[in-house]
């Protein structure tokens, strides 16, 4: 028997659910006293051991759960009235709309005070009752719970029966398998003994879950129709559409039903008296979705279901535990990520971010490999490099100029020595291969993506889909322009407010550089770069995460005011905002230590200053590199560290502990006696509510730029990057299975538009190394002394060479050092970092002709090494296929089965057709051939029959 055929009265006192008959409700104020709250007959009496994955009847799945905050006067008590649908609902249309609200009692009929009405409120109930009436008109068979454990939510429970779900899959033209069965070719000879040795070598990090070996036979998939109900095997129609797809096609089903009334106009104020006239007012408003009620706080939540408990030893094996102990456990850390199983729960969107995390995260075990190859290269060789050497050299003497004005004295440059010999650890011939390795180990990675995300395609029956949108407004460009110049002008001023950060931050270096050299202590003195450069890189990492979370937040509202078409197109354009507006923050500070610092100082005697007061900072005496280095591993580790790793941890965590208090003050007292027998709507509307993924990409996307962009300067990007990610994944998964509410599932074919910042990162990054390979290291002026001015062929003479001199008598007033005896002797001439004349020159301080030589060899490498490592990922690209060939092979396969089997159908249908119409026929003969006879005079044959 249905549910919605056949209703029962039952007393109040037995009855805590009931099913919405909402069709009678409309817009009435007040119900009959035999209200149209119904309730299933067929009450399983071990409904609760389903714990709340079922209606009442314990048959029917619960496919989507709204909630809502019901908002009664107090002092009511619970009706219990209820009439039969059919008689009901006739009579409560139109009548009686001037009667109180359906609440819990009416307190005004014991003779107490008459409680104030709340109009809002009354105003979202009756928007919700339109929109759950409008909910079962379209088939859905609704299921109402308010006294649950949780005080002050109701449930509406969502149950889509077969004929709904038939429906609407053919609508979403959703791919199913069919009954046809074939084989997927198989590899053969050396492929297949590879193939088979290498299943044999990965088998211990296999997940233990059932489909995740390679399948020799696959379904043939064809989008569902109710026409064709016959290819498909409907021998479980319980299983047959799974959680994943009920809740999908629930989801459309609440996103296009509409709710168009609202019983008062809003905005009128509290003191509105209350009258007939007034409660019948009606106001025609724009069309309600799901997304507008939930805006509006009509509901206070939508989610579907997870499918039980992850954990407790009498827990019911489910996909979520499975999932629980394969996946989202960091005992598994080793093991390949059940891909598969993701999707079937989660959906195809959130499968393909969880497969594209773990190719990234797969990929990053080679670069690991050779960048610690390369930093070892540097250690192993720090001792043989002859620049770092002279450095170190006490009896070459030489003596530099002040870093600052008056407070800052002469100093040596064997001071520098530990910065220098630790420089060469990252500057040395082989970080030029490993940043060529990069660029190649970035196209090739994104074609791996590539490939495999077609195999992911085919896989899960995605190929041929197309996302079919239609534009939500239509807005003329005149309406779209204000909010266009909003976006432009918000998003200068936000990077206007980065770089101005970025010069406060260079402002206290120079300061604090200034002020720590007035220090007596000598230990002070001579670690003053390392101080100031660590506090730095410590304050731009604050501000960097703080401005991460405000510039989120500005360009979801700037994309809102957009009012995009699609909500693909919204999605989009707050993606490559947030993206641009990250990007700056992030990379900011490390841009002006790689490409800025030490480029505009100018030089003794002519310095170039900032607001006419603080001098612009030099490089130290080895380059800038070294510092660029340790800009960029703290701000990657920082970031990874707090920002991805701690606010992921403990800020889900701390919003689920005040969530857990704010219920229990509202709870009766007997809260945590029922606590643990929660209904399982009840536990997941604890959880934190699904914000998409786009933090989850954004974060990955910015670790792909450190590893990538600056990794001239930190072979040991990859490395720690894969250590991250490592337990990224699992961190995520975790969450995703036991922090958060299930998201509903997407279809989606690709990543969208994460796949075009990465090629463009890509592009990037080669022309970020060649410019720190040419400009920030002393790569090239290296090799430019080696092959033109050094007299033996070695580097001896190296760092004289790149030091120019000056006279200290040329120093402007009130410049010179306040103690130019710090080292205990009178300095007369003192060196500097540059290619200049010298002061007893014709030209002093002119720029040299070895400036103009470097500077040619510098341009000359960064074009070569640009197109020439440009042309190699191109060629990368070219090479590898997009499409394997094996899965070109599988999908052309199943084109054509599916040919045959239509064919074989509609021979079929011929034959059957023919069949019937040669009975047709032979019945038709003997009344043709004596039909003349027959019709003389011969009543007891009738139609000539013998």
């Amino acid at each position: 028997m249905r549910v919605n055929e056949k209703y029962s009265t039952l007393p109040a006192e037995d009855r805590s659910v009931h099913i919405i008959n909402i069709c009678a409700i409309e817009d009435i104020g007040y119900l009959p006293s035999e209200g149209t709250l119904l309730n299933s007959l067929s009450v399983d009496p071990d409904a609760e051991c389903k714990h709340g994955l079922y209606l009442r009847d314990g048959r029917r799945k619960v496919d989507y759960i709204l909630v809502y905050h019901p908002k009664r006067p107090s002092g009511s008590r619970t009706l219990a009235r209820r009439v039969q649908h059919s008689d009901a609902a006739p009579a409560a249309r139109g009548t009686r709309q001037d009667q109180p609200l359906p609440g819990k009692g009416d307190v005004g009929a014991a003779g107490g005070p008459e409680p104030p009405m709340d109009y809002h409120e009354d105003d979202k109930r009756f928007r919700r009752e339109e929109y759950e009436g409008n909910l079962l008109e379209a088939g859905l068979e609704l299921e109402r719970d308010e006294e649950t454990k949780i005080h002050g939510v109701g449930f509406v429970k969502i149950h889509a029966p077969w004929n709904v779900l038939c429906r609407e899959a053919e609508f979403l033209k959703l791919k199913m398998p069919t009954k046809k069965l074939y084989h997927i070719n198989e590899t053969r000879g050396l492929l297949k003994k590879i193939n088979s040795v290498l299943q044999k070598i990965t088998d211990p990090i296999q997940p233990k879950v059932a489909g995740h070996r390679p399948q020799t036979t696959k379904r043939l998939s064809y989008p569902f129709s109710r026409e064709k109900q016959h290819l498909f095997d409907l021998s479980d129609k319980d299983s047959f559409f799974d959680s994943k797809t009920r809740s999908t096609i629930v989801y459309e089903i609440l996103k296009r039903t509409t709710c168009t009334k609202a019983k008062y106009s809003m905005g009128q104020g509290k003191g509105r008296k209350k009258d007939s006239a007034l409660l019948s007012k009606r106001r025609k408003c724009s069309k309600y979705g799901i997304t507008s009620l939930l805006a509006n706080g009509v509901y206070s939540a939508a989610y579907p279901l997870h499918d039980g408990d992850y954990e407790g030893e009498n827990v019911e094996f489910n996909d979520r535990k499975l999932l629980y102990q394969e996946w989202a456990s960091y005992g598994v850390f080793y093991k390949y990520q059940p891909i598969d199983l993701v999707r079937k729960y989660f959906g195809e969107k959130i499968g393909l971010y969880f497969a594209w995390l773990g190719v990234y995260t797969q990929m990053l075990i080679p670069a690991s490999v050779v960048g610690i190859i390369v930093f070892l290269y540097g250690c192993a060789t720090v001792d043989e490099n002859i620049p770092s050497m002279e450095m170190c050299d006490q009896r070459h003497n030489i003596t530099m100029c002040p870093l600052c004005d008056k407070t800052c004295s002469y100093w040596k440059m064997s001071s520098a020595c530990a910065t220098a010999r630790a420089s060469h650890l990252f500057d040395n011939p082989a970080t030029v291969f490993f940043s060529v390795f990069m660029a190649l180990w970035a196209a090739t990675f994104m074609e791996h993506w590539k490939r495999k995300q077609m195999r992911l395609n085919y896989r899960w029956d995605l190929t041929g889909f197309e996302e079919e949108e239609t534009d939500k407004v239509k807005l003329t460009w005149r309406d779209r322009f204000p909010a266009y110049v909003t976006n432009l002008v918000s998003i200068v001023f936000m990077i206007a407010v980065t770089f101005a950060i970025v010069l406060g931050v260079i402002i206290y270096r120079i300061s604090t550089a200034a002020a720590l050299a007035m220090n007596s202590s000598p230990s002070v003195r001579s670690n003053i770069r390392v101080t100031v450069t660590a506090t730095a890189v410590i304050i731009n990492l604050v501000v960097i995460i703080l401005l991460d979370e405000v510039y989120g937040c500005i360009a979801r509202w700037l994309t809102k005011i957009e009012v995009p078409k699609t909500e693909k197109s919204f999605e989009e354009r707050l993606i490559f905002k947030a993206f641009l507006l990250k990007f700056v923050n992030s990379y900011t500070p490390i841009f002006y230590v790689a490409f800025f610092k030490g480029r505009f100082v100018g030089r003794p005697g002519d310095y170039v200053y900032i607001f006419r007061s603080f001098r612009m900072e030099e490089c130290a005496p080895g380059g800038c590199l070294m510092e660029l280095c340790i800009q960029l591993s703290i701000i990657m580790l920082g970031k990874q560290l707090i920002q991805n790793n701690l606010f992921e941890i403990g800020i889900p965590k701390m919003k689920k502990f005040i969530r857990y208090l704010r219920l229990r003050r509202q709870s009766p007292p007997d809260h945590d006696e029922y606590g643990k027998k929660r209904q399982r709507y009840e536990a997941d509307y604890t959880l934190e509510p699904f914000a998409g993924l786009t933090p989850e990409y954004m974060e990955m996307i910015i670790q792909f730029g450190f590893v990538t962009l600056f990794v001239a300067s930190f072979p040991l990007a990859p490395l720690f990057a894969l250590l991250n990610n490592i337990i990224e994944i699992r961190l995520d998964a975790k969450k995703f299975v036991t922090e958060l509410r299930r998201p509903v599932a997407v279809r989606a074919k690709d990543i969208g538009i994460w796949y075009n910042i990465l090629r463009g990162v890509g592009k990037l990054a080669v022309i970020i190394n060649a410019f720190v390979i040419s400009f920030t290291s002393d790569f090239i002026p290296r090799l430019v002394y080696l092959y033109m001015y050094s007299q033996n062929g070695t580097m001896h003479g190296f760092v004289n060479h790149t030091l120019s001199s000056f006279n200290v008598s040329d120093f402007q007033n009130g410049t010179a050092p306040n103690d130019p005896l710090d080292l205990g002797y009178e300095v007369q001439i003192c060196r500097y970092k540059d290619y200049r004349e010298p002061p007893w020159s014709e030209h002093k301080y002119d720029i040299s002709k070895d400036f103009w030589a470097v500077l040619a060899a510098r341009l000359a490498f960064v074009i070569v090494f640009q197109n020439l490592v440009m042309f190699m990922s191109d060629f990368v690209d070219w090479v590898i296929p997009d499409i394997p060939k094996d899965i070109s092979q599988q999908i052309h396969k199943e084109k054509v089965l599916m040919v045959e089997l239509f064919m074989r159908e509609e021979q079929g249908r011929k034959r059957l057709l023919g069949t019937w119409m040669e009975k047709d026929r032979k019945k038709d003969e003997p009344c043709n051939s004596h039909g003349p006879q027959a019709g003389l005079d011969s009543p007891e044959y009738p139609g000539g029959a013998l």
